[in-house]
């Protein structure tokens, strides 16, 4: 995940020089010289611009990290606030000056005519200083609720909740991940929600109203099309809903081999009907399954493949993990990263304090300061994490050179694919025994399937997820779904989406929303749908460039078996994307990559074709069949005792 302070820093870290400005102000209000406003926009934007905005980047990004890793602290979270609106009362001042009504779409210069169309949407900031500081406080308050949520274990419900309560991670984690004891799970599902979200819905009231305001200050209907803005594209919620309907259903198929596995465990505990209950599928949110592979897997007897014992056995640390997820970038002619994960990175969770565990990368938008915030678990899920979050530290290197407009990704699904197309390799037996994590892997159907449904667990499970959640706050941001009826909504979205069921009551007392980090601390999450379907695309044109996959050929070399590890024309490739970050739009950097122009869910449905055979369902059971052949059998049977009776009676008159 992107550091929510990068994002931030994106929309108010712009600052100015006076004596530029003085000089394009003069040229366009005299009209005399064509095309010399755009020249003086253009040596502002190249020259002290860039300088300053950059270093009141880094000042919020530094007073973000301070407050992100200490959020007890009363000293950080005013540094932040403070940090937040001095750069947004001055970013403010710019826009109304210069920004706002700068004719951008006359200007020549591509590069020049970009960075002024974006630098036209001031944001947030847009906001009058008492609602700007109002909407931070909310947002910081949501996050503390979060991230300082506490219950009582399972086996000790009465507990002192300062001393021997339980984080979500990675207590409560685990108890999802591992427990196979129905009310165990319920108990721990039921009341992280309590403890968080419920706790929250005031705030988050009064945060969509302050969006709402920023947003219409900007030329928005709502702060949910101005989220949709970010990604240059027209009907951007239809874009959406073909691309979900491409993958469904694949995902389909998945949920009812789930549910039946499931129900061969747990019996009458889950209801009658095609729903699963939420609790169930070893994860807090249902967005991943990959916990339950082991009541999924389809052929328990293949090849076992345990990562986790693997790097225990062979005394990996985090430090390790690291090293080696750096390796693979390196091994494709990529950036080294070691600055990223040492130093005044965070990779463990600390003992005297509290920080937003959530895994993230971090750009102080100097060009040399990349860091790292994880706590990391020495686990194959942990390890699949760390190459994702250097996939962002990687982005973050190699577009360094362009101008802060532009340093971010070509739409924000890119930033998530990056590390994720990593991760479609590394997560692959063929790679890890690459690297000494397995031994002895047999290339069968059974193994191939198992590996296939391992992948799906998180990479298709997550899909309706993914879809949902920016949904359901789209609905909220547009009044379409009103305050009463939120958590209402968020339930009939999982039910209709991801097919689950509440395992207990949920009411308009809870906010379950809440209880997932991104709502809380305002974070888009429909880039994450986007990048799980960019990243089979991105895998594809890297496997073809890399020579281990041939489309004409797909069964010598299926897609899924692909590891671009030690490639450096698949690294060469991904390198000449990457550089351009936000400097063109999505579509062409998409073609550069992969030779497409819009997004598709063929390259995933491709990946996982042998598995979506496998999960066919069983044809039905034609119920006429047994019904005419029993009539037939009846019909025999009547037939023969009338005639045996018949010839006894003729027996008997003969005597």
């Amino acid at each position: 995940m992107v550091s929510r302070a990068l994002l931030l820093a994106l929309a108010v870290a712009l600052v100015t020089v006076e004596a530029a400005i003085a000089r394009v102000k003069p040229l366009q209000r005299q009209g005399k010289i064509p095309g010399a406003e755009e020249v003086a926009i253009a040596e502002y934007l190249n020259g002290q611009y860039e300088l300053d905005a950059s270093a009141t980047c880094n000042q919020l990004v530094l007073a973000d990290w301070g407050y992100t890793t200490d959020v007890n602290n009363a000293t950080a979270e005013d540094a932040l606030l403070q940090a937040t609106l001095e750069s947004a009362a001055f970013t403010k001042s710019q826009w109304e000056q210069y920004f706002r009504d700068e004719n951008w779409e006359t200007y020549e210069d591509p590069s020049v005519k970009r960075q002024v169309m974006f630098l036209s949407v001031l944001g947030t900031p847009a906001l009058s200083d008492t609602d700007l500081e109002q909407y931070n406080r909310e947002i910081t308050t949501m996050t503390q609720i979060y991230s300082a949520a506490r219950i009582c274990p399972y086996i000790n419900q009465g507990c002192n909740i300062e001393t021997e309560g339980i984080r979500l991670e990675p207590d409560m984690e685990n108890v999802l991940a591992t427990s196979r004891d129905y009310e165990e799970l319920k108990y721990v599902w039921s009341q992280w929600r309590d403890a968080s979200g419920a706790n929250m819905r005031s705030n988050y009231q009064s945060y969509v109203t302050l969006s709402n305001k920023a947003a219409q200050a900007n030329g928005f209907e709502n702060m949910g099309t101005m989220w949709q803005a970010d990604f240059e594209t027209p009907d951007f919620q239809a874009d959406i809903d073909r691309l979900w309907a491409e993958v469904k259903p694949l995902y389909d198929r998945l949920h009812a081999y789930a549910l039946k596995k499931l129900r061969d465990v747990y019996g009458d505990q889950i209801p009658a009907g095609d729903k699963i209950p939420a609790h169930l599928l070893g994860n807090m949110w249902a967005q991943s399954w990959d916990n339950i592979y082991d009541i999924l897997v389809p052929f328990p007897n293949a090849t076992k493949v345990d990562i986790t014992q693997a790097m225990l056995d062979q005394g990996y640390d985090v430090p390790r993990m690291f090293d080696v997820a750096n390796e693979f970038y390196t091994s494709l002619g990529l950036e080294p990263m070691v600055m990223s994960y040492t130093g005044n990175s965070i990779i463990e969770q600390p003992d005297d304090r509290d920080i937003l565990c959530h895994a993230s990368a971090w750009d102080f938008c100097d060009r040399t300061d990349f860091r790292i915030k994880m706590c990391t678990n020495v686990d194959e899920e942990d390890f699949i994490t760390v190459h994702h979050e250097l996939g962002h530290i990687e982005y973050f290197i190699l577009y360094k050179d362009q101008p802060i407009t532009f340093r971010k990704g070509a739409n924000p699904g890119f930033h998530e694919a990056v590390g994720d197309v990593i991760a479609l390799s590394v997560k692959n037996p063929y790679h890890y025994q690459a690297i000494g994590l397995l031994e002895n892997y047999e290339d069968s159907y059974e193994n191939s399937i198992n590996t296939l449904l391992r992948f799906a667990l998180g990479k298709v499970a997550f899909l309706p997820f993914a879809v949902l959640i920016d949904k359901w706050r789209w609905e909220v941001f547009a009044g379409t779904t009103t305050e009463d009826k939120w958590n209402a909504r968020w339930w009939e979205l999982r039910n209709e989406l991801q097919m689950l069921s509440a395992p207990v009551e949920r009411t308009e007392q809870h906010f379950d929303p809440g209880a997932k980090y991104h709502v809380a601390g305002n974070s888009q999450y429909i880039s994450y749908f986007i990048a799980h379907i960019l990243q089979f695309q991105l895998h594809r044109a890297l496997c073809i460039e890399a020579g281990q996959y041939d489309p004409n050929n797909p069964d010598e070399k299926p897609l899924y078996t692909c590891d671009i590890y030690k490639s450096t024309a698949a690294g060469a490739k991904l390198r000449a994307g990457l550089e351009l970050g936000g400097s063109l739009h999505w579509v062409e950097t998409l073609k550069l990559l992969t030779g497409e122009e819009s997004l598709s869910g063929k390259a995933m449905l491709e990946y996982f074709k042998p598995l979506f055979d496998f999960l066919e369902p069983e044809p039905p059971v034609d119920q006429t069949v047994p019904i005419v052949v029993g009539a037939i059998l009846g019909g025999v049977v009547v037939i023969a005792l009338v005639g045996y009776f018949v010839n006894q009676y003729r027996n008997r008159n003969k005597d």
